[in-house]
């Protein structure tokens, strides 16, 4: 029985299975290996040096007026790294590879949404600029650095003033959250 119609076939060709069978395989095989070319899960590849097993991350440094602000975004990255990374957390910069370093410079508010009736203030956007270093411990050599990482995120205002610092709170809880994916990402993948 000829493959395909008499006029697009040639003379006393035939249809082997078995050749269409490995031909199809070839294809399958050629198509996964050449559509894998190159690609990774975000966050699970470390370009850090192989030989590091800790990183110290002590407490970032705060050079604003927002209490306990450091706190927590030094906890953020600790969880982040923990959670994404393979490297065991320490505090004490010398008994680590790498010392992570970090400072929160800035916090600025502004407001975005006023009430048409009050004319008060219903959302304002709060921006946290930082900035971090992360260093190799043995060679002393600067692995990643960014002097001005800038979060924004924006919270409800209540008209009550005792609320206001409540809703505050949870915007800057989120930031920090966003703050250390995004840094995590930023050092093991080397953006």
């Amino acid at each position: 029985m000829p493959c395909a119609s008499r006029r697009n076939s040639l003379p006393n060709r035939r249809c082997n299975k078995k050749s269409i069978l490995g031909l199809i395989c070839v294809a399958a095989f050629a198509a996964a290996v050449l559509s894998a070319c190159g690609y990774h899960v975000a966050g699970r590849t470390a370009n850090l040096p192989s030989e590091w097993k800790t990183i110290a991350i002590p407490a970032f440094k705060n050079d604003t007026t927002r209490y306990r602000i450091e706190q927590r975004f030094t906890e953020a990255v600790i969880r982040q790294f923990l959670q994404r990374t393979k490297y065991r957390i320490v505090q004490d910069p010398s008994n680590a590879d790498a010392v992570l370093t970090g400072e929160v410079l800035a916090i600025e508010t502004a407001p975005m949404l006023f009430d048409a009736t009050t004319g008060q203030v219903t959302t304002s956007l709060v921006t946290i600029h930082t900035k971090v270093v992360l260093v190799d411990q043995q060679s002393e050599k600067t692995i990643y650095e960014n002097d001005d990482m800038v979060f924004r995120d924006e919270y409800q205002i209540s008209s009550d003033v005792q609320s206001f610092f409540e809703e505050q709170d949870p915007a800057i809880e989120r930031m920090s959250r966003d703050f250390a994916a995004q840094l995590v990402s930023n050092v093991t993948e080397k953006f």
